[in-house]
């Protein structure tokens, strides 16, 4: 008996993750070399003592690992956890849990082995670094390219346009250009074009004198007046009126404009940046944008793809959203489960990354574990079947095409009722079992 101690001792010191198991009554019966050198807690330390007095991690009081596992006799992988060392100092594990069985099949405790994840965490937000400028994240080929030449471009005077539907993040974009130019320590003024009404468009941009109208009781400075010396973003605006737009044009090419009510110019150096969802080129040729103004708010153009068209980076942006969201509140949530990834890589996002950071927020509100799950993401995502478990180490595009093929066979093939379930349409449904070379069985 003491031989076998002996060599099973020998055999988890020579495991690299750190292992221990524990009694029916929480108390530990065996830590290997690794757990001492992950908790920075000695074995003689550590053997008799509660398991939570030795991890001190943040589910041992009310989700803890080993006592789930028991209780349900489900064994838990690859939960992430956070534990205070020895040192005080708080890192990052990973966690897995089975049961422990004398040779009766008696369940006689638990075993835990967990992973340091500080290394990871370290390369993650590396490779974080590389794949974000400012606060905009993204790994798609063409986000990188518009990240590649922001520097040059908010480094120039020269006026950006920059297209995408709602929620593409467009004046993340704007006030990034801002935010890296010599122009940094001045006013960043956004102004949404579209929710102005025509008659208090030029006043609001423009300013006006007392007395220019009924109401004018006394001076009032426009948009361009309050960001002298900064940036001016003009959002939606293909959607201003003619009048405002002969305004605009004059102030593009004069760097000057008049308050309503006045006869004085007044000279602006606010750089102009100008955003819109819509096809101005088209607007040009159907006469509702003024062509001259199109071609001086276009010297550059920055166009920004739709979530759908780049959902390789829904993972980077989940993760981004959960890691501002926790500070935010001071509530640790450390990932989203298989299941729901699933979903949101199905769902076709039709309020782009906007529409994502909302799904997340629900999530987080609803969330009280670690992990966000299938049922704390908004009804919408939610397929009204569920998905099978995928195997570990599959791509987002294989598991596009798994969650795709599980929802065909639950409606027998039928592609109207599989889109309903998925919560997309059968056109596009259509376009991904093509993709995908989806066929029956």
């Amino acid at each position: 008996m003491e031989s076998f101690k002996k060599y099973h001792r020998i055999i988890l010191d020579s495991i690299a993750d750190g292992v221990f198991t524990v009694d029916l009554n929480w108390l530990v019966t065996s830590f290997n070399k690794s757990a001492e050198q992950i908790t920075g807690i000695s074995r003689d330390k550590a053997m008799g003592k509660p398991c939570a007095d030795v991890f001190r991690a943040d589910v041992c009081k009310n989700n803890c690992t080993l006592r789930r596992t028991i209780q349900t006799q489900t064994p838990i992988r690859n939960m992430p956890v956070h534990i205070v060392r020895a040192d005080q100092k708080v890192i990052p594990i990973s966690v897995s849990t089975s049961l422990l069985k004398n040779d009766a099949g008696e369940v006689i405790g638990g075993v835990e082995t967990f992973r340091d994840l500080s290394v990871v965490n370290r390369l993650q937000r590396e490779l974080f670094r590389q794949h974000s400028f400012e606060d905009i994240v993204s790994k798609n080929r063409q986000m990188l390219e518009t990240f590649s030449i922001l520097p040059q471009i908010a480094a120039s005077n020269s006026t950006v346009l920059i297209e995408g539907a709602s929620g593409t993040g467009k004046e993340l974009i704007a006030r990034a250009i801002h935010n890296n130019s010599p122009r940094k320590n001045g006013p960043f003024i956004a102004v949404n074009c579209g929710a102005l009404p025509v008659t208090l468009c030029e006043s609001e941009l423009f300013g006006y004198m007392a007395g220019a109208f009924t109401d004018a009781k006394r001076d009032k400075p426009g948009r361009f007046a309050l960001a002298q010396d900064g940036t001016i973003l003009l959002d939606e605006i293909g959607d201003i009126s003619p009048t405002v737009q002969v305004r605009l044009l004059r102030v593009l090419e004069e760097k000057t404009y008049e308050p309503l009510g006045s006869t004085k110019a007044v000279e602006t150096n606010a750089r102009v940046i100008t955003a819109t969802h819509r096809n101005l080129e088209e607007l040009t040729k159907q006469g509702r944008f003024r062509e001259d103004l199109y071609y001086r708010i276009n010297v550059i153009r920055i166009h920004l793809p739709e979530l759908r068209e780049r959902k390789e980076d829904i993972p980077l942006l989940v993760d981004h959203f959960i890691e501002r969201f926790s500070q935010l509140n001071g509530k640790k949530i450390f990932g989203i489960s298989r299941e729901a990834m699933t979903a949101l890589m199905l769902y076709d996002w039709p309020g782009n990354v906007r529409e994502l950071e909302n799904a997340i927020e629900h999530a987080f509100v609803l969330c009280n574990e670690n992990m966000i799950g299938l049922h704390h993401l908004p009804d919408h995502l939610m397929p009204i079947g569920h998905f099978q478990p995928l195997p570990s180490g599959f791509t987002l595009r294989e598991i596009e095409k798994r969650a795709i093929e599980q929802a065909l066979e639950r409606n027998d093939w039928k592609k109207m009722a599989t889109a309903r379930e998925l919560g997309i349409d059968k056109n596009t449904l259509r376009r991904k079992i093509q993709r995908h070379g989806i066929a029956p069985r």
